[in-house]
């Protein structure tokens, strides 16, 4: 009963105990509720317990129940950290049981050395157990014996094997009530899914797993170390680390089992090495290797001891012995048939090749490189990366383009099986050292043209293909309503100084609901998207100039594209050109109110420095023709208009040269239907829009009750032109709750992507609607970024704070320009020459961008 209603089972245990019961019916008590304590609550408890039913056995003289309770006590031992006692209380378990209770205590045993990582051992336990419960027709144990024997299959490498037992156990359980068994198995399914690649699947399975959990009340720590896994899977190692913290405080307040303590420990550490942070994954991993150590776990503390040494790596060390280290860990991973030796052997020919030990690099590097054609993407990756190190070593410019074309094919097959767009972008950091390595050996092997090629491989993939659309999932939309209710009342009564702490937990909690939800939306088959090919850019561009900047050693190279040839020019360092994009942007939150003006000299010299480390001599060479910029992500904030070789010119900016090409190519809709909306709460009103509708025939204008979300929604889709004018809000912390606010509430990024096809063109004339989060190798998540793979061809927007009385004028010229027929970059190069020349216009003209190609 302990995993069908945890709950009433303890609280019969309980009441039997209250009634004086006999030596027998004490000791099936006490081992009841030292089964609860074990695996939901208090080790030190559930250690008690079980001793108690143990010597209650002893004093009912039934060998069987003896057996029966060493086996629990076992387990709770070997979870305590207690190994030698353990193993010697299941050595007297089998002895003292028969038949099919011995089968029960060697599936217990089997799954103690699994806990251990002693694979073979489980496995032996295994066969002598599973036949003699079958015979016994037991679906319970035996559901649970397979269930553990797919798990050191999983842990082995072998997901077909592992995903055949998971079957056949799931099968078994749906004829028994065993709830808490249930959610184990759906658990199990997520994490094979997890091993074969298949991660939407797998964060849906271990959400569904969870709310079974939670619905029992009983705590999934190894739930938690599955997600986590599937977390960092998925590019999402901060929330995964936030997780792994959470479960080890859980763990440490009720006082649960050791063993769980260090599997997290090893997770976190993991989960900090990806993100960035190696002083906290050397802390982890550190106290990680000396728990396993203590619990006698030789195969966890070896995988421990991997994680430390890359972190130490990480950190900056590299020595001789480090390479010794990590060496001899992949030896042992290999002696356990542990998949992670190729990760080892990765690691100690770079330390090798850090050192010029070459010899000693190119034997890691080529036992790492065997992977590169079996198991799922990452692991692939893993073999690609090494292969492409070993060609580097060699001096084959050849070979490092080879295998990093091969490994970034795999990558691309796999975010392709992401639905997400915010997964497709973070999946892309898994390919930046490939991607960095082939334009190195670009660089130094080759043209600039096959620079260019390589800077568009990884840049704003996210762009080629667009995301998969939602199913119409009731749950979803009603999230998304729910939100958007939440959000607005937290914003009036912020407006009206009432407190908002409950209304925000309840935001966050939905923002969370809307982002898992979108997570299990699974891709298209793998192949999608389009490759680039310079070729038919340069063709297109005709008397346009494309500037590409790239970044390599921290240093800005410009790639200058046009009259049929790429050419290449040294800029200056990126951390230079980042800080000076910084101050501008200070310059500009401050020029946005009136008597700033003294500020506009030192904002105008900030642009010319800005020009001589972004581009160079190029910038003599632009020509007389409309200039498209293509900057890598941590320069998106660039407001390119302001440097002074690009201020009187037709300027528009892209996330990749691939994505302008699509934009250019893409047709508008039949119909040209214009819509208007304007959102509440706006200085002026929204004052340019009753002027703009006059421009337009049968415009359709939305506001008040009427902009509201689901109505602009369906306006907006499919339309040839829109003009938003509501306040913006962009969300760092997480993008795609970035917002327009409507009348009901914010319309986020998460509502754009359902659109089935977005406005051509739209024009957003509110405050930092062009602001983009940086993520993955050379992704940007936001407004814009999400607007361009739907169909829209061009984007009008701001990636500062703006005066809203400035941006009415600014408007007005903009549609007078579109109205005569010029596209959105030569409309906002006219707007900006017709706007007053103070201070405060001339910032507003600077901070809005034309992006795209319409």
């Amino acid at each position: 009963m302990v995993f069908a209603a945890p709950g009433e089972a303890l609280a019969r245990a309980e009441r039997v105990l209250r009634s004086g019961p006999s030596p027998l019916e004490a000791s099936v008590a006490h081992q009841v509720i030292g089964i609860w304590q074990r695996d939901f609550g208090d080790l030190g408890v559930a250690l008690d317990h079980l001793r108690h039913a143990r010597d209650f056995a002893a004093r009912a003289d039934s060998a069987e129940r003896e057996a029966d309770v060493l086996g629990t006590l076992g387990v709770a031992l070997v979870h305590a950290g207690r190994t030698r006692q353990g193993l010697a209380a299941f050595e007297r378990g089998v002895a003292r049981g028969n038949g099919h209770t011995r089968a029960r205590v060697l599936y217990r045993r089997a799954y103690v050395w699994w806990v251990l990582g002693r694979h073979k051992e489980a496995l032996e336990d295994l066969r002598r157990a599973i036949p003699v419960l079958r015979q016994a027709g037991d679906v319970i144990w035996t559901a649970r014996a397979l269930s553990v024997r797919a798990t050191v299959h999983l842990a082995m490498g072998a997901v077909d094997r592992a995903d055949a037992d998971f079957t056949a156990a799931e099968l078994l359980w749906e004829t028994t009530g065993q709830e808490h068994d249930k959610a184990v198995a759906v658990e199990n399914r997520g994490l094979a899914a997890y091993r074969s690649g298949d991660i939407p699947a797998a964060l849906r399975l271990l959400a569904a797993a969870k709310e079974r959990y939670d619905e029992l009340g009983t705590p999934p720590f190894m739930l938690y170390i599955a997600r986590c896994d599937v977390l960092m899977a998925a590019g999402l190692a901060p929330e995964a680390l936030a997780e792994a913290d959470t479960a080890i405080a859980t763990l440490d307040r009720i006082g649960g089992q050791s063993t769980r303590k260090a599997e997290l420990l090893l997770t976190a550490a993991r989960c900090a090495l990806s993100t960035g942070d190696a002083q906290t994954a050397v802390a982890r991993a550190a106290v990680a290797v000396r728990l396993f150590s203590g619990q006698r776990r030789s195969w966890w503390e070896t995988h421990a001891r991997l994680v430390l040494i890359e972190a130490r790596v990480a950190g900056g060390a590299a020595s001789g012995r480090l390479v010794q280290d990590a060496a001899a860990v992949a030896d042992r991973l290999v002696s356990f048939g542990a998949p992670a030796s190729s990760e080892a052997f990765l690691l100690a020919g770079r330390i090798a090749l850090s050192l010029g030990w070459t010899a000693d690099a190119e034997r890691h590097l080529g036992v790492a490189a065997r992977g590169r054609h079996v198991g799922p993407p990452l692991a692939r990756m893993t073999g690609w990366a090494a292969q492409a190190l070993r060609a580097r070593a060699a001096g084959s410019g050849r070979g490092v383009l080879e295998a990093c074309r091969r490994g970034l094919d795999v990558l691309d097959d796999h975010r392709m099986t992401l639905g997400a767009s915010e997964l497709r972008a973070r999946a892309t950091a898994q390919g930046a050292e490939l991607a960095a390595l082939a334009q190195q050996a670009s660089l130094a092997h080759g043209g600039p043209r096959r620079l260019l090629e390589w800077s568009e491989r990884l840049r704003a993939t996210v762009l080629a293909a667009p995301p998969t659309r939602p199913p119409a999932d009731p749950a979803l939309l009603a999230s998304l309503t729910a939100f958007r209710e939440i959000a607005s009342r937290a914003e009036e009564a912020r407006r009206e100084g009432r407190p908002v702490p409950a209304l925000e937990r309840e935001q966050r909690r939905l923002e969370r609901e809307i982002r898992a939800r979108t997570h299990h939306t699974r891709g298209a088959a793998p192949g999608g998207g389009d490759r680039f090919d310079p070729a038919r850019l340069l063709d297109r561009l005709g008397d346009a100039r494309l500037v590409e900047l790239t970044v390599l050693d921290g240093r800005v190279h410009i790639l200058l594209c046009g009259q049929g040839r790429v050419r290449r020019f040294a800029g200056g360092a990126l951390a230079e050109a980042v800080a000076e994009a910084e101050h501008v942007q200070a310059g500009l939150r401050r020029l946005a109110h009136p008597g700033a003006e003294a500020r506009l000299p030192v904002v105008e010299a900030a642009g010319r420095r800005l020009e001589e480390l972004l581009l160079g001599a190029a910038a003599s060479r632009l020509g007389s023709g409309p200039v498209v910029i293509v900057p890598p992500g941590t320069l998106h904030r660039v407001p390119w208009a302001l440097l002074p070789s690009l201020r009187e010119r037709v300027l528009s900016v892209s996330p990749s040269a691939g994505s302008w090409l699509r934009a250019r190519e893409t047709e508008p809709p039949p119909g040209g239907r214009h819509v208007l909306v304007r959102g509440p709460g706006l200085a002026t009103g929204g004052a340019e829009v009753p002027e703009v509708a006059g421009r337009y025939a049968a415009a359709r204008i939305l506001e008040h009750e009427s902009a509201q979300v689901p109505r602009v929604l369906e306006e907006l889709d499919g339309a040839a032109l829109a003009h938003i004018a509501a306040h913006g809000t962009f969300r760092a912390d997480s993008p795609l709750f970035s917002s327009l606010r409507m009348a009901d509430g914010p319309l986020i990024v998460h509502d754009f992507e359902r659109l089935a096809r977005s406005p051509y063109r739209i024009i957003l004339s509110s405050c930092d609607t062009a602001r983009l989060a940086s993520v993955g190798a050379d992704e940007l998540l936001g407004l814009v970024t999400a607007l361009l793979p739907l169909g829209t061809a061009g984007v009008v927007a701001s990636s500062a704070p703006v005066n809203d009385s400035a941006v009415v004028p600014l408007m007005l010229a903009l549609h007078k320009g579109l109205g005569a027929g010029l596209s959105l970059a030569e409309s906002l190069r006219d707007a900006r020459a017709a706007l007053p020349g103070d201070a405060l216009h001339q910032a507003t003209g600077w901070a809005f961008a034309a992006f795209g190609a319409a």
